[in-house]
């Protein structure tokens, strides 16, 4: 049993460190999607600068979210689930990409998941 645990525990740290990092570095790429699509207009009419230069600053704390939870998987997962929520919220409230939040608030529970689950598993 603590074997599977362990085993379960690694596949979420390895899934939720580098989903991040690599939608992360996206946000400077452009080829998964065009993530500006995905900003709250409301928030884009208040940023002090462009809506890429906005998208490359979430894509560095996306990365660095990631980097946190293939090192520390418990805080670091943490850190993604909040951030997963956060991102629920702000598409629920523009009204669009509704099946993208909903999406969002389950990997937001799987990353808690982990966040759980490493308090018990130590690498």
């Amino acid at each position: 049993m603590e074997d599977q645990t362990k085993n379960t525990q690694t596949l979420l740290k390895f899934t939720y460190g580098l989903v991040p990092v690599v939608a992360g570095a996206d946000k400077f790429t452009n080829l998964l999607t065009d993530w500006s699509h995905y900003l709250n207009p409301t928030i884009k009419a208040m940023l002090p600068f462009g809506e890429h230069a906005f998208m490359m600053i979430v894509g560095i704390i996306e990365i660095v979210a990631g980097i946190l939870v293939l090192f520390n998987p418990q805080k670091g997962a943490y850190l993604v689930s909040a951030w997963l929520v956060l991102i629920a919220l702000s598409l629920l409230a523009s009204g669009n990409y509704l099946d993208v939040a909903v999406r969002d608030i389950v990997m937001a529970i799987g990353a808690f998941t982990l966040a759980r689950l490493s308090t018990i598993v130590k690498n």
